[in-house]
């Protein structure tokens, strides 16, 4: 299969679709048609801040769309990937009550109940089966949700985005229920090679049964909308013999799949259209509008997107993937789109993309990129200033335009890096995340002035962190003169920040001429090496510290006087923090084994069950252990007098394929070239049925 020479542009437009439908229908999911109106009226545009929400949220069409497709790198970049490998996916990668799913609880949570399969050892599909869940509960909306990363990385290809669903959805649902995410998937499969939307469609039916109800809904949709023009006519009649009151649990596929098909048979080239008709229809508004958008976003591409209103300025690309990796959790459209590209490049037996600019982790390369930039609240309050993306010689670049900047007047873009404060009125998803950027770490930009600017501005690096009382406090690099036509590139060392995060990374201009107009150019941001950072509970009552912890465990206690106490009440528990940007590093803890079967320190931490760790057990052995899902294999093992209440020093060493550790003065190491896609991640703290604290953590180089 050829690859679509726009195939990374069009991934981009798709992710973006999905985000602006996901963030558009949020703030009014299940509503319905009546209160809409009533309240709203036609929804033309966000309506967040009329209901007092934060635009960019946690939420499980995010989440889950962005995870789960995470199977393929773990478990195999393959078109015969299979459910019991997207279920393990789903176990290493979400934590119980906390990240990703709606936990609504067993028979009322399709989601929900497929995990507690999953974790009492039902492997998918069987977890989501119609045997073992009920029509019911296996017939909801969940499967389709979460499909558009599998039709993503399979361009043109809709019988393999259709497979590739259909094992993601029985991992969890089954029936009419996949029926509809393989039916979607293959429509934007085939939404890279067409724009005719009955064809899209035809090609969707041809992946599923011809006497399934999702069939025969699409057939009578497909009639009314023949029979009357307006959307509205459809919506009623859709409510009369497809509506909620027909088809039982909480959110059922069948009501929604037939609203996402009337939006595009009545919208299909415009986008806003199509978000107006399928968010003013109500009913599951985020989930509908997510699939709607990715699908136009796919076929019509970034022009498409921006033929209405400005959906994607007020995004600025953020993304939030609350998961068990902590370190993919602050995201953005452009990082998640070239992802996606690789996989489907490699799934088509291709060379994956070149990382732009020297595998700058911000490099806004991609028409309208921000990396989640915006101009910074509080700042430049005299003087305009407007974030976006240009064109700048053979490549783009992030501008931050100012005018009559004057002295004492500050132009300051940021991006994020940890969980933003929003996150605290954030509603129903909790956000599992841990900071991009640490101390020690080495930041830095291009930038360039180009040379029609007036007057000369000095531009710092800045990095925003989280004070004692969880406000944001600025902290800024050394100053360098910009001239117009000056280019340079600032570079600092992050300093020692007493264990708070860094929660933003950016720019900030100031003016050393009496009035400065014009634009500094980005043109890419970066942080490299290995982390210098003591974690441990900082001075006053703030809690984004302790958040900074990915938290597996069954409680993570700030009551007592260590920085550090967990408790797990059954099986295995562990908190985590950290980034797969980690490698080659050493750890230093000091623990408490206060009760339990083992404890000890975890390294390269990349979810709740792949790791390795360094543990003290009960009955008397220091092991060294990989975690690979259901396997724990020894790779080490030593005596070790294990004590209860017993403080015991642990320094932990990787490279490359080793570990060696000092714990309470004995030496153990191990080697493992089994998997070399286990040389990255982060730390954590492990305890099986007991509890264990440590005062702090420190990693370095």
């Amino acid at each position: 299969m050829s690859i679509p020479n726009d195939y990374l542009e069009r991934v981009y437009a798709g992710v973006l679709g999905k985000l602006i439908g996901v963030y558009l229908g949020r703030p009014f999911e299940n509503w319905t048609y009546q209160r809409i109106m009533e309240e709203l009226g036609p929804i033309e545009y966000y309506v967040h801040e009329r209901l007092n929400q934060p635009l960019v949220v946690t939420d499980d069409d995010v989440a889950g769309t962005f995870t789960f497709v995470r199977a393929l790198e773990d478990y195999g970049i393959s078109p015969d990937l299979k459910a019991e490998d997207i279920g393990k996916a789903w176990l290493n990668y979400i934590i119980e009550e906390r990240s990703i799913l709606w936990w609504g609880g067993i028979g009322n949570s399709t989601e929900h109940t497929a995990w507690l399969n999953l974790k009492r050892g039902v492997p998918a599909p069987r977890s989501g089966s119609i045997e073992l869940n009920g029509h019911t509960v296996a017939e909801q909306i969940g499967a389709q949700i979460f499909i558009d990363g599998w039709a993503l990385v399979a361009p043109g290809q809709p019988e393999l985005a259709a497979r590739l669903a259909e094992q993601a959805g029985k991992v969890s649902h089954d029936g009419e229920s996949v029926y509809a995410a393989m039916l979607w998937a293959a429509m934007e499969a085939e939404a890279f090679r067409t724009k005719d939307i009955d064809k899209l469609i035809d090609v969707g039916l041809s992946v599923i049964p011809s006497d399934s109800t999702i069939a025969r809904l699409i057939a009578d949709i497909r009639k009314w909308h023949a029979e009357n023009r307006d959307w509205e006519a459809t919506r009623q009649l859709i409510q009369d013999n497809y509506g909620y009151d027909k088809y039982p649990g909480n959110c059922h596929v069948v009501p929604n799949h037939a609203l996402m098909i009337m939006s595009v048979l009545y919208a299909p080239d415009d986008f806003q259209k199509a978000q107006m008709i399928v968010n003013t229809s109500g009913w599951d508004t985020d989930c509908n509008a997510g699939n709607v958008g990715c699908l136009l976003g796919i076929m019509l591409g970034l022009d498409g997107l921006e033929a209405g209103p400005d959906w994607r300025g007020p995004i600025a690309d953020r993304m939030l993937i609350s998961s068990a990796d902590g370190g993919n959790s602050i995201n953005d459209a452009v990082r998640i789109s070239y992802y996606l590209a690789n996989l489907g490049l490699q799934l088509a037996g291709s060379n994956p993309l070149e990382k732009p600019k020297d595998g700058a982790q911000l490099h806004f390369s991609l028409p309208g990129s921000r990396h989640g930039f915006r101009k910074q609240d509080g700042f430049a309050a005299n003087a305009h200033v407007i974030v976006g993306n240009e064109e700048s010689g053979p490549s783009r670049a992030l501008a931050i335009r100012y005018s009559a900047l004057g002295p004492g007047q500050f132009a300051a873009a940021t991006s994020p890096t940890f969980s933003p404060r929003e996150m605290l009125e954030m509603r129903t998803y909790d956000l599992m995340a841990t900071p991009l950027v640490y101390p020690g770490q080495t930041l830095k930009a291009r930038l360039i002035a180009p040379a029609d600017n007036k007057g000369k501005v000095e531009a710092r690096l800045r990095i925003r962190v989280y004070d004692s009382s969880d406000q944001l406090s600025d902290i800024d690099g050394d100053a360098v003169v910009l001239a117009p036509g000056k280019e340079t590139t600032l570079e600092w060392r992050l300093p020692d920040l007493g264990g708070q995060p860094i929660a933003e990374i950016g720019i900030v201009l100031t003016s050393t001429d009496r009035r400065a107009d014009g634009r500094v150019l980005v043109d890419w941001m970066r942080w490299d090496g290995a982390p210098e950072v003591t974690l441990r509970r900082p001075d006053g009552d703030g809690d984004f510290w302790r958040m900074a912890w990915v938290n597996g465990v069954s409680f993570f206690s700030k009551r007592f006087r260590k920085s550090f106490r967990i408790s797990q009440s059954r099986d295995e528990g562990l908190v985590a923090h950290g980034t797969r940007q980690w490698t080659d590093y050493t750890v230093k803890s000091s623990i408490v084994l206060h009760l339990g079967n083992h404890g000890g320190v975890a390294v390269r931490v990349q979810g709740q069950r792949r790791y390795y760790c360094v543990r003290i057990t009960r009955d008397n052995r220091l092991e060294i252990v990989r975690v690979r899902d259901d396997e724990r294999e020894v790779l080490a093992s030593t005596a070790f007098d294990c004590e209860f209440e017993t403080e015991v020093p642990v320094n932990i060493r990787v490279s490359g394929d080793r570990i060696t550790s000092e714990v309470g003065g004995k030496h153990i190491e191990a080697t493992d070239t089994s998997d070399k896609r286990f040389r990255d991640g982060g730390i954590g703290l492990v305890v099986n049925e007991g509890a264990l604290s440590a005062d702090y953590v420190t990693v370095s180089a």
